[in-house]
This record gives structure tokens, sequence and C-alpha cells, in this order.
């Protein structure tokens, strides 16, 4: 939002009130408390009117300050909140003499002037942004002065400004399809369900991070109204209606650092099952289909030799109209049980689609109404509309009562033979004549909403599943979904501009906590071209998740043409070739918070150039994926400094580079840095096996006196095989440790003999 006329001026009607100076201070072992007023106190007369704000900072972890400012402290602060997992317990070292005030937590300080207010961060005596003039300030937008004011807080925001310096540049903030890089746009965190081609998002997270290596998490989950670059153009804005303002400034130094900081307050991703790293068939959105249909696409699919992992059934298992009420459509499936054991007999799991909204002619609406487990009116209505599905209502997951009555639901789908769940939508949520059942905020409810259904979804999983098998398949996100995964991008066309739209979406996402990302291969609006399926489906199977699904076309290879078949079969092998290096990598996710599918600024934060690229990703420390946006096949890339290993054709290319390159659809950029070690697995039918055993070792480009190493995690989550390697001169040392076994050693872009320990 923004509230300036240009440098000087506020907008008509706006009053900008900003902190002139510290009055007073209190130092405890965790808390500073300020007294800021927003003018300077010359004597006792003026204190008798006017504006101050309290500012409090705390810190829940080393290298985390909170900062807390409140206008009226008294006005109450609606829920809900989110989930901080740390208290701010954290002891401050605190040094203040008559010029200035510094807070320190680790390497990260906070240096405020008393006698003319202002803020910087610093890292190591290092300053890396600051807060001056008019920066933190309360913005009144209809101001009349202090004796027509009504005090309520209407009209009123607090928002802090954050210095950009040279070459600073900001990511983050959700899920985004407009430019990777945040400068120069606007950003409001606001769900909605508007596709993959606007401004508007289903996953919108307060929270951003530089290439400077700090981050800044709004813990505010109403609307939170960025400005990066654009009102100031050397200032990040973000500013949250009402009478206070709370975010933490998070520190690196590296981005990696910000996130597994980030990601111990809002918690970490949640490690998905192995079996959910497979390929996942959808019967799609409007297609007709029954048993007959399903099991021809499962039987082609496994007559073709392309090793499926997962069933999705989308909307219409169960009746039109009755979506949602969890009954499936006897029509068509007139033993859905009896199906759903046939499909696991052939080595499969189950996913079926729901959403939170329970339309008038469900068959459990009146259930839902009669019991008052839907979201109300304030006249004490059902709140309904017909924006989805005619008459519908909304599950109300405030009330205890309605998630367990919802999740009851749910159980007798996974007594049934359901694996897992499809959470689709819960970005449409009302805010106007609302009443939740435990009197929530509905404005602060609109982000939050998507929360309370994923973790109630997720819950029900572990319950009946057990931990570790739980898995979601879900659209909407706020702050904290990390931890019920996984997301996929939403509803994108199917064409080269949707697909690359959608990997700018998923590492903006990927920036922002979140650990694992999907999208619908092949694209999900319209038909695409046999041509960009195949790419697409390059792309999907080197995600961490991968699904075949579209809206009113079937997504099966053997739709488009005969070479779709061959792709989808040679791709789904090498991912379950990859289980090894790729579930390593996902544990190890679940337990730092660093993504599986990296942007490049990510893992190369001083390349200038790595940090405008958006079109290819680092999939693991070791494995660069570019994706081929254009029916030509051409390839183009960019490689950071060191030796990199074409992984299909094992040639080498010095990085610090573009390369241009042609590419058939059995191959795309797949490079392998150098000093790296990739284990490939001994199963390429399937994505769950023991991946500890007769492993291939594969040591790329190591350099002489270096030494690389590789771990695998078996499906315990636990360390069952340590490799390491050590050139000198022209002979690799590999010694190997743990309960795995080796079936064989390779040395890839460069020549020498292998000693085996």
């Amino acid at each position: 939002m923004r509230f300036s006329n240009g440098c000087w001026l506020q907008k008509e009607g706006c009053s900008c009130f900003a902190p002139q100076e510290v009055y007073f201070s209190k130092v405890e072992d965790t808390k500073v408390t300020l007294c800021v007023p927003t003018y300077h106190v010359f004597n006792r007369g003026c204190t008798l009117g006017d504006i101050n704000l309290t500012m409090e900072i705390t810190s829940p972890e080393e290298e985390i300050l909170r900062v807390r400012t409140y206008h009226h402290k008294g006005a109450i602060i609606n829920t809900p909140s989110f989930e901080i997992e740390k208290e701010d317990v954290c002891k401050l070292n605190v040094n203040e003499n008559d010029e200035e005030i510094s807070i320190t937590s680790g390497t990260l300080s906070m240096i405020i002037t008393k006698k003319q207010f202002s803020i910087k961060y610093m890292r190591n005596g290092k300053v890396i942004t600051t807060s001056t003039g008019r920066d933190l300030a309360l913005m009144k937008t209809d101001w009349k002065g202090l004796a027509y004011d009504k005090g309520d807080e209407t009209e009123t925001y607090i928002r802090q400004m954050l210095s950009l310096s040279v070459d600073e540049k900001v990511y983050g903030m959700g899920e985004r399809f407009t430019p990777f890089i945040k400068n120069g746009q606007t950003v409001d965190i606001w769900n909605e369900d508007g596709g993959t081609s606007t401004y508007q998002s289903y996953k919108n997270i307060p929270f951003y991070i530089t290439n400077k290596g700090y981050g800044v998490f709004v813990n505010h989950p109403e609307k939170v109204s960025f400005e990066v670059a654009t009102e100031m153009v050397t200032r990040t804005q973000f500013s949250v209606e009402g009478s206070y303002l709370d975010y933490f400034f998070i520190n690196g130094p590296t981005m990696k650092d910000v996130l597994v900081r980030y990601t111990d307050l809002t918690g970490k991703p949640s490690l998905p099952a192995p079996w959910t790293f497979g390929l996942w068939l959808s019967t799609s959105f409007t297609t007709n289909y029954d048993e007959e249909t399903v099991m021809s696409f499962v039987d082609g699919m496994l007559d073709r030799g392309i090793p499926l992992r997962t069933f999705h059934f989308d909307c219409f298992w169960m009746k039109e109209f009755h979506w949602t009420d969890f009954l499936w459509d006897d029509r068509v499936f007139p033993d859905p049980e009896g199906m759903l054991k046939r499909i696991k007999a052939k080595g499969l799991n189950i996913c079926v689609w729901i959403n939170p909204y329970i339309g008038q002619e469900s068959a459990i609406f009146d259930e839902g109404m009669e019991k008052g487990y839907f979201i109300k009116r304030t006249n004490g209505h059902v709140w309904q509309w017909d924006m989805w599905q005619p008459g519908m209502a909304i599950v109300d997951f405030t009330n205890p009562e309605a998630c367990e009555w919802y999740k009851g639901k749910l159980a007798k789908l996974v007594d049934m033979g359901v694996d897992c769940f499809k959470t689709d939508f819960g970005e449409r949520i009302p805010t106007e004549d609302v009443a939740y059942y435990d009197g929530s905020d509905p404005v602060k409810m609109h982000n939050y909403y998507t929360y309370l259904y994923n973790k109630c979804v997720y819950d029900l999983l572990e319950e009946k599943r057990g931990k570790g098998q739980a898995v979601l398949f879900a659209r909407s996100a706020t702050a904290g979904g990390q931890k019920f995964p996984v997301h996929w991008g939403g509803d994108c066309w199917s064409d080269y501009e949707s697909m690359e739209e959608s990997l700018r979406g998923g590492l903006s996402l990927l920036m922002s906590g979140f650990g694992y990302w999907a999208h619908d291969i092949g694209g999900f609006e319209s038909t695409s071209t046999a041509d960009v399926y195949k790419r697409w489906v390059q792309f999907g199977l080197l995600s961490s998740h991968s699904r075949l699904h579209g809206s009113s076309s079937y997504r099966v290879p053997w739709a488009y043409d005969d070479e779709a078949v061959d792709v989808v079969r040679e791709f789904t092998r090498l991912k379950a070739k990859l289980m090894p290096y790729l579930y390593t990598t996902a544990v190890e996710t679940s337990k730092s918070g660093i993504p599986t599918m990296r942007a490049m600024v990510m893992e190369y934060p001083d390349d200038i150039t790595c940090q405008y690229v958006d079109k290819q990703y680092m999939l693991g420390d070791n494995l660069l994926v570019a994706p081929i946006f254009n029916e030509e096949g051409i390839g183009k890339f960019y490689l950071p400094k060191g030796t990199w290993t074409d992984f299909f054709t094992g040639e080498t290319v010095e990085g610090e580079k573009w390369i241009e390159k042609a590419y058939d659809y059995h191959t795309l950029p797949l490079m392998v840095k150098e000093n790296s070690i990739v284990i490939l697995g001994e199963h390429d039918d399937k994505p769950d096996y023991d991946y500890e055993n007769n492993v291939t070792v594969k040591i790329y480009s190591l350099k002489d006196g270096e030494t690389a190493k590789a771990v695998v995690y078996g499906m315990d989550n636990s360390i069952k095989l340590t490799i390491s390697a050590k050139r000198i001169g022209n002979e690799v040392t590999v010694t190997s440790e743990g309960t795995g076994s080796v079936a064989s050693v390779e040395l890839v872009g460069m020549d020498g003999a292998v000693v085996v320990k």
C-alpha cells in the first residue's frame, strides 16, 4: 500500500507519525522496551498530547530479532495468529549510552539512535539495512487531528521501510508468477484463485529474502502489503492495517542460513513418504470416466513399461452438485472398495480430490448445517454463495467438532483404501458478514483458513496412516503450510509460457520456506501439443514430485504420440534410479528447511548472473536442471564457475558462461557440478526400495587434492551408507561405510584409476 506523494508529501488526507527519539528504555535479559514519541520532547509540556509508539525487541534464537511496534497496545489482537515454534527466550546482549542503544543476538545487531531516531541492522559490525526518517511510522489515512480521531484504529496502518543497497535483490513472498526478482513490484499477501498467469497467487507468504543474506518475516496472517522498490525505490516497505506491527529480522549470512532459521520459526517441511516421489496419474478434471477408464489408464501405463506409482481421482469421483460429500458416484463406481483393492493389487497408492466447500445438494449438507459446522453470517445464517458449487457452505475449521466431523468423513475413505488427498481450493474465503465459531477475525482468517484446512486433513492421515505416511496435494497455503506437503502450482495453461511461469512461481515458493513442489505436467487448461507435453514431462520428472493432470482432456502419454510414451517411460525410470540422491536431498530438506529445488541464486549468491536466472534450478546440491521452453529444442542455460558434466553424455564444459545447444526429447540440460558424487539405485521400476543396496557411485570431475562425500538415507530416514572419494594425482580412492553395498564405481568427466577400500 502506498501512502506518499513523491519524496516529501503524503497523499491527501494522509498523515505520517514517525518516531523522533527514544524517550526512555527498559532493558531486561530477554526484552528491550522503548518509548518512542513521534515528536521531540523538549519539556514536560510536550508529553501532554500527541502520538507515542512503544517498541519491544526480543529474540527467539540467535541471529533473529523480533520487533513489535504498538500504537494503542490495549487494542485486542484478534486471532488467528501464526504458530511460532520458538518462544522469545534468547538472552540479548544490550549496550546503551546517551547516543544509542545496541541490541545483539549472535552476530546480528540492531543499533537504534536515541536523539534522532533511526535503526541500523548490522552483521559483525557491518550495516546490512537501515530504517531512517519516516521509514517506521503510524499512518493515518483520513486524518483530521487528534481531537477528531476516533481512536478505534480505522483508517490506520503501521509501516516499516528497510533500505535496499546497490545491487540488492528481493525474492520470495510465496508463489508468485510475476518477475522472479520482486524489486519494482507491489505484492499484497492475499490468497486468491487466479491461475498462474496474473499477479494473484494461491500461496502468499509474508516473508522475503535478499541476496545480502537476510530475511524478513512479517508475523501477520491478514493482508500484508509490500512495496518493493516502488513507493521509495531504495526501500522495501511492508504495512498492515491496525495499531501494531510484528516482524522478525532474520540474519544469514547466507540465503540458506536464512531459510534454516525462518523454518525454525514457522516449522520444517515434513518429509513425504518415499512412494510419493514416483509418478502420479490423474483422471483429469471434467473428463468422463468410470472404473473401466481408470483401469485402462493404469494398465496402459504398466503395459507400456511406465512405472506408475499413484493414481488420483479428481472431482467427478463424486456426483455433480454433491461436492463435497465424500461419497462415490455409484452410477460409475458401483464397487469402489473393490476397485481400490484392484488398483492396489497392481502396486499403486490412491489419492482422491476433496475441498472444504459443501454444496447444498451434498448428502452431508443438512448434517453440517444442523450441527453448526459451517461458517456463519453475523445474523446466524449459514454463509453460502454460488461461486463454486451452487449454494455451497464452507467448513468452519475453528470449530473442533467440525474438524472431527470432517476427519470422520475422510477416515471412512482411508479405511476403504485411499492413501492421501488432494486438498484443493481454500483461497476464496469470505471476509464480510462472517462469524467464526471461535470468534476469529474474518480478515485474518482469509489467508489462515488454508492452514487449518490442510492441517486438519494432514493430521487425519497421520492418525490413520502413521507418521511419515501423510501427504497432501495442496493448492493453497500460508506461512507454516510447508509442514503439510506437497504443494502444486495450480491452474496453468498448456503452453511454454505457462510452463515457464509455473517454474518461476515454484522457485519463488521454494524460497519462502517450502521444501517440495509439483506442477501439472502437460499443463492444466486446454491441451498441449505433443512437443510441449514431452518437454514438460522432462521438467516434471526432475521436480521433487511429479503428477500428470489436466482439465478437460486426459494426460496419458499415448494420447499425444508414441514418442511421448517413450519419454514418460525414460524419465520416470531415470527418477527412480536417482532416488538414493533425491531421497537423501528430501530428508535433509526436512531437517534444514533448505528446499529440494533451489533457485540458482541460493547456491551461487555471489554470481551476478545467477541472481537473475529463473528458468533453471539446482535439484539438490549437485544437479543443475534447465527445462527446454521452445519447440526448436534449444536449451539455453547458464553454468556458474567450475567444471560441469553432462549427465547423459559425460561431456564436460567449463562454466561461468551461457550455453546454447539442441536437445532431442530424450535429453535436456542436466548438468553435474564438479567434485560431486551422485548415487544411483539398483531399481528403475519403482521409487521406493532399499536405496543403499547395490548402488552405483558416480564421481564427477573430482579435482586433484579434493575430497567428495555423499550419504544415502534408507527409507527409515537413517543414514545407511557413506561414500567418500579423494583424488591424489591420477588416483581416486573411494571408501564406503555403513550397511549398504556398492555395485560399481565410475569416474565421469575425468581420467584416473579407482582404488576402492
